[in-house]
């Protein structure tokens, strides 16, 4: 399963990135590159029956902690 989620992920690569190139849609690429590499380790995760991170806590830390802002 792990050999399918790898060889999706280097097809999906090997599909829009070199057009990103060509045509040097840097942030873009910057973007993609950022979102894939979520995904693909998201998709680990979930094969490897790992427990993914819920994101709600790490915005309640954001909100609570860093920007001082207390709700009820």
């Amino acid at each position: 399963m792990i050999f399918l989620l790898v060889i999706f992920f280097v097809g999906l690569i090997l599909f829009e990135v070199p057009n990103m190139i060509e045509n040097k849609y840097w942030r873009e690429l910057m973007v993609f590159s950022a979102l894939s590499i979520a995904a693909f380790i998201l998709c680990l995760l979930y094969i490897l029956d790992l427990p993914i991170p819920n994101p709600i806590s790490g915005l309640e830390y954001v909100v609570k902690n860093i920007l001082h802002l207390n709700y009820k």
